[in-house]
């Protein structure tokens, strides 16, 4: 097959939110149950695949001009205030907001609105 197995995966997790099967089937049972005996969905064969996730504060638009004159202790003014919530985003979707937070000294987010389709 000449597919690129990350867009074979992709492909299959658009299926999954979409509510299709992946085929995996709790216990010995074969076949496919009935529509309204239908397991749980597991998605336990998705928990190694790795997802791009950022957190995006805010952007700015530059000039090339205006990057080529950035230095250290330059400000780059973003299209967000203070405060405002940072958007968590995965594989480039919108999935939640959260608060900055700094933890042992590392920067991290705490989550405080799941974003639902």
């Amino acid at each position: 097959m000449d597919a690129n197995p990350q867009q074979m995966v992709a492909a299959d997790f658009d299926e999954l939110e979409s509510g299709a099967s992946l085929g995996v089937q709790q216990g010995g049972s074969q076949g496919s149950p009935p529509a309204a005996e239908k397991p749980p969905l597991s998605l336990l064969p998705l928990h190694h695949v790795p997802v791009r996730v950022q957190a995006l504060l805010g952007r700015a638009q530059l000039t090339i001009d205006q990057l080529l004159e950035l230095a250290v202790g330059s400000v780059v003014e973003l299209d967000r205030r203070a405060g405002e919530p940072v958007d968590l985003l995965v594989n480039g979707r919108l999935i939640a907001r959260g608060e900055l937070v700094l933890v042992d000294g590392q920067l991290g987010v705490t989550l405080t609105e799941l974003l639902t389709a």
